[in-house]
This record gives C-alpha cells, structure tokens and sequence, in this order.
C-alpha cells in the first residue's frame, strides 16, 4: 500500500491553482443559485399565491434533514430556447437523495418555469433520471406540476424514441422490475403527462390545486364543445372519489409529502450488493484543497498522485502495474470506507515506454494514451469486475497516442480493447472529467457514450473531440486546401481565432452539462463526498451481472 501524501507539494503554484479553482467554483455557485431560482421571483409568488409550495420546499419536506441530496442536472437547458425566455433546470429538479431512511430518485417539476413544461431537455432530464433508477434499482418519486409539452416544440419531443414517450414506457419497465414508483399530483397533469403518474405504481393528490386529466377544459370545448372548469372535469375529489384513477386525496402539500414519507418508509429493505466497506477514514491531506494539485493551464503537466492524496482513505493506494503502461494509473483504494478501483490519466510522469532502446529519448506523457496503457487499463477493469469493485474514472484525456511508432506497437487494438472492456464492465462506473476529455479517450475513460452510472465535471474540464487550438488548425488547412498562396496571415489569423473562439465555447463544462452529457459540475472540494454517495446508491442494485468480453484482438 502506498501513502500518497508526499505526492502533494504545497508551493506556490499549489496556492495559486487553489485560488483559481475556488473562484471559478464560486463564480459556477453563483449561476447554480440563478438555475435554481426557477422562472424568477415574480413567477414565485404567482405560484404561492395559489397555495402551493415552491419546488425546493417540497423537496426540503421530502427529503430526511442533513442527509446528501446529490442534485442532476442543475444546468440543463443552459443557454438554450433563449427566444422563448429560456428553460432554467429545463424546469424541473432531479436527483438522488434520502426519503424515510430509503435511497431514492426524485423528479419534481418546478411550474415557475414556463407553468412546468416540458421542453426538449426536460425529457432527456427526466429520462437521464429513470435510467438511474432502473440501473440501481432505486424507488422514483415524482412531483408533478406540470402544464405538459411546449408545444411550440413539439415536434422536438413527441413521436421519436428518447422523447416523450419513452417516459412512460420506463415507467412500465420499472413497475414489471419491481422499482417502486409514487407519485404526488401538486399541480396540473395534462394530456400524454397524466400517464406517467398514473403508471407509477401509487397516485397521490392534492385537493384544489391537483387534476389531471387527458384533455384540459380549453381542448374539451374545442373537441366536443363541452364547456367545464378544471375542478369539475379532474379535479382531486373526481379523480379519486369517482374515477378512482388516484389512490388518494390530501388537504395540503405538505400531507400530501408527509403521505409519500410514509409509504416509502414502508419498503421492505434493498438487497444491497456486496461491494466490501469498512470504516471510514478521512485523508492524510485536506480533501477540501484537491483543486490544487489541478494547474489553471489544462496544457501544463501535474502530479496525478496528489489528486487521488486528497480522495483517498488515509491518502492510501494499492498501485496495479506501477511500473508499466504508466501513461494511465490504475489500482485500489477506498472513498468513505468503499473499496474503489482507479483508473486515471497520468499527465506528469516521465517514464521510459516499453520498447525503447538505450539510446532513446525519455518522454513526458501528458494525458495522452499509450497502447502499453491501453493494454494495463483494460487488464485492470476486467480485474476489477472479477473482484467486484466499483470504479472511478478520473478524466484528463487527449487522446491515444498517433504517429507511425504508435501505429507499429498496435494503439488502435489495445485501445479497441480498453473500450470493448470498458463497454463491457458490469460493476458501476464513476467518472469526474478533471480536465481534457478528447476523441477516444473520452470513451475508453468511460465517456457518457460508456454507461457510467454518474458522471460529473470539474470547472477545468474541456470536452471535445480535439483541443481548440488543434481543432483550429485542422479545420484551417481544410479550408483553405485549394486556395494555396490566396491567403493573407491577416485572414489566417482571423479564421484562427474565430475557429477556436467557436470550438472552445462548445467545449466549456457548461455547456455539455446543458445538454447532459454530463450529470453536473462539481466543485472539486466535493468530489469525493459526492462519490461517495453514488457507491452508496449504486449498491442498491443488489446482485452484481457476470461481466462478459466480446472478441478482442490480442
């Protein structure tokens, strides 16, 4: 066992990395505070005027006080549908948190934004939260409050197969696996969204400001010419005296959260998997300055070891293979008393690859992935699911290595190796993207595209096929293949930094949270608590699969 601790060098440059990394954390606060404002004060008290609790209240009611609520999601929709006001948190809350001593997932509606619809994001927000669910075996709860879809996008939500309808077919496939599911009707449930609190496996309501029903008095009148108010076409005394489509009715919000409490309370305890824990232990070094070890110039090299000193128990590590395929760094160690495998990035190391004669250079890796990596890494992930250990991905990736050397040592099978296994491995993967995560080494990392069960950012994290700067001067000589001499500097210089300017906001944390490739971004003082809580909801899923390997070139 290893005592990581020594890796950590508090200079200067540490210092100064902390500072960086703790404003820019604040300054991402800051936004998130913004997000979770929902549609803004006004639309708030509109809301409470109707007697309504306010979403994060209900989640506060919900929720067992002090326990984590790790919270998904949070910038989806981010500057996105701009022309129609936006959709903060694509108007809805989602995360993994504790309900009368149980796990669960929660999906709430916020209605101060845009009256709870959904827009596009909102059901891949929603849909993101069932997989987890059904991944982990976990008890849904769902807070509707929602006027339905947006139907100025309709067209972008409705008939394909990850849009709206897909929510409803989860919601069957999680009943018949024995998830359980409840929810709570606080607010409007309209049209093709009345299903999905009608096939969770409880319906609750709320009198006077709950209803559901397939078609609101608007489209009734305008269908059959029927002319009703709300209350009296689904309101809660209809719907669960009369129709008897909702198992029960209740005076207030807060009865209503109090009822959910209960029955959740009532589960009979999960089969846990037997993922090994013992008691925690806090490590050797201050967690809460992890960021720096981290360099604000995501181009310079930095010590990988420290970063695991910060997160580990006792800053301890059992290193696999330390002394070969060192572009990656892999083995074991705990977070919270969790057995956890490693598999991370190196990007300061200088270290002689295999093969090289006595009178070759040394090379200094810096993200990239060799084949010798390539070929430990997927030996340790197999190894990993042989012993059924969870796993952590520590993203700083540009890639696997290119260039005739590369090409003659086979890079491209011990990469298709290290993502055939990656794609393959049954026990839960974790990944937090700390810096660069370009081309394939987003996926043999275990990029969205690879089935982590959570997957999160740092404020330093890039996401991209390339880097900005290669991506510029790729996309230049394209251009301008055919125009030879025509060219001025001026003009290069100008589509240049035009090109990287494009590319390097499309590569900003933010912006893949918006779209959801990843789960959120992390303050990186939180990341290990935050993986701690994922382990713990991950072992819900009981039994652990027998992994099983397609062909691989060896």
């Amino acid at each position: 066992m290893r005592q990581l601790a020594a890796a950590v060098r508090r200079d200067a440059g540490f210092e100064a990395n902390l500072r960086r990394w703790k404003e820019a954390a604040g300054r991402l606060q800051a936004e998130e505070a913004t997000l979770r404002a929902g549609g803004g004060a006004k639309a708030a008290e509109r809301h409470s005027a109707q007697g309504k609790m306010l979403v994060r209240d209900r989640l506060a009611a919900l929720l067992d006080p002090g326990a984590p609520f790790v919270e998904l999601g949070t910038w989806a929709g981010w500057g996105m549908y701009e022309e129609w006001g936006g959709a903060p948190s694509a108007g809805c809350v989602t995360g993994v948190g504790t309900v009368s001593g149980r796990t669960c997932v929660v999906v709430a509606n916020d209605a101060t934004v845009k009256a709870g619809a959904w827009f596009p994001i909102t059901c891949k927000k929603i849909l993101r939260a069932q997989e987890i669910a059904l991944e982990n075996r976990l008890p849904l709860v769902y807070l509707v409050d929602s006027s339905g879809v947006f139907l100025p996008l309709q067209d972008e939500i409705f008939p394909d197969k990850e849009h709206f309808g897909r929510v409803f077919y989860n919601n069957a496939r999680l009943s018949a696996e024995g998830i359980y599911q409840i929810a709570a009707i606080m607010g409007p449930c309209v049209a093709g969204g009345a299903y999905l609190p009608i096939m969770s496996d409880e319906a609750l309501i709320v009198e006077g400001t709950g209803s559901i029903f397939l078609a609101g008095p608007h489209l009734v009148k305008a269908a059959i010419g029927e002319q009703i108010e709300t209350e009296a076409l689904g309101g809660a005394e209809v719907q669960s005296d009369i129709s008897m489509v909702v198992d029960d009715r209740f005076p207030d919000d807060a009865a209503c959260l109090a009822a959910v409490r209960a029955r959740i309370g009532q589960l009979a305890a999960p089969r846990l998997a037997p993922f090994d824990r013992v008691e925690p232990a806090e490590p050797a070094v201050d967690p809460d300055e992890i960021a720096g070890a981290m360099p604000a110039d995501r181009t310079r090299p930095y010590e990988t070891y420290a970063l695991l000193a910060h997160l580990l128990d006792r800053s301890e590590f059992e290193e696999y293979k330390a002394t070969s395929g060192r572009s990656l760094v892999c083995g074991t160690g705990r977070i919270a008393g969790w057995a956890v495998g490693i598999v991370a990035n190196q990007r300061a190391v200088v270290a002689r690859r295999r093969g090289l004669g006595p009178h070759d250079k040394e090379m200094q890796i810096g993200g990239v992935i060799y084949a010798d990596g390539a070929d430990k890494g997927a030996r340790f992930v197999e190894l990993c699911n042989q012993k059924g250990i969870p796993l952590l991905f520590l993203q700083d990736v540009t890639g696997f290595m290119v260039g005739s050397r590369a090409e003659r040592e086979g890079i491209i099978k011990d990469g298709a190796k290290m993502v055939n296994v990656v794609a393959n491995s049954t026990v839960p993967k974790i990944t937090v993207v700390v810096g660069n995560s370009y081309g394939a080494g987003n996926y043999a990392m275990a990029g969205k595209a690879y089935g982590p069960r959570f997957i999160f950012a740092w404020p330093s994290a890039s996401i991209a096929v390339m880097g900005g700067e290669q991506a510029a001067q790729t996309l230049l000589s394209i251009q301008l293949k055919n125009r030879g001499n025509d060219v001025s500097e001026d003009e290069k210089r100008a589509r240049l930094a035009a090109t990287r300017a494009r590319y390097e906001a499309t590569a900003d944390p933010r912006y893949a949270a918006a779209r959801l490739w990843v789960d959120g971004i992390l303050d990186p003082a939180r990341t290990r608590e935050t993986v701690a809580a994922c382990i713990a909801a991950c072992a819900h899923q009981g039994e652990i699969p027998r992994a099983r390997w397609g062909v691989l070139q060896t």
